[in-house]
């Protein structure tokens, strides 16, 4: 049976894979209302989980160490209640290979290398060179469909992934570059760091230090 979250963990958890947003981004990031989260912010910032800072005019909360910890400890237990470790790992696996095919589509969107410049700033002006690129995300996209399902399968707050993608892929091909791997919009790039740091934080595992 699908496993709901509960309201503690899906903010601190909306914390951590946002990576540094204000208290509106975490409450629409999994549906809370944003009065509860704030209370929820709040009553975190007081037990030392998060931090709220601001510069440049914009203002975001951020992870603290122990709250890092404590979103660890909580993912852990909630994925021991689900009974779904096995499948999440099972799943993580499968990611693996298409987030080196994602990494690869990403360089390849911003570089095209040249005759004197192997790392030449990719322009745009190559249309077949960019369609290969968006060939590429499609079929990432189409293999995410079956991954999404199976995490959402064990725990609701996995829902959106896919459809979020392929949204952002949409839009890419409809002419929108910066849906490919802007980090101010919810492109293809956005969605799969969020994911990739979804499954880690969720299985306990050290970015830098994955195989």
């Amino acid at each position: 049976m699908t496993r709901e979250s509960p309201l503690d963990l899906l903010v601190l958890h909306a914390v951590r894979i946002t990576g540094f947003a204000d208290t509106p981004v975490i409450a629409r990031r999994y549906g809370l209302d944003e009065a509860t989260t704030k209370e929820a912010l709040r009553d975190a910032e007081a037990r030392g989980w998060v931090e709220h800072t601001a510069f440049a005019g914009t203002g975001g909360w951020s992870l603290t160490d122990p709250g890092r910890a404590e979103n660890e400890r909580l993912l852990a237990a909630e994925l021991t209640r689900a009974g779904g470790a096995d499948e999440v790992r099972d799943v993580y696996r499968g990611f693996l290979p298409l987030n080196a095919l994602l990494l690869h589509a990403c360089t390849d969107w911003q570089i095209r290398p040249t005759a004197g410049d192997r790392l030449a700033v990719n322009d745009h002006s190559d249309p077949v060179w960019d369609a290969g690129v968006l060939h590429e995300l499609a079929c990432i996209d189409r293999a995410l469909t079956p991954l999404a399902d199976r995490l959402c399968r064990v725990l609701t707050r996995f829902r959106g992934y896919d459809t979020r993608f392929s949204t952002a892929l949409a839009r890419a091909r409809a002419g929108d570059g910066a849906w490919v791997d802007r980090t101010d919009v919810d492109s293809c790039h956005r969605v799969w760091f969020e994911l990739h740091e979804d499954l880690i934080a969720t299985l306990g595992i050290d970015r830098h230090a994955e195989s």
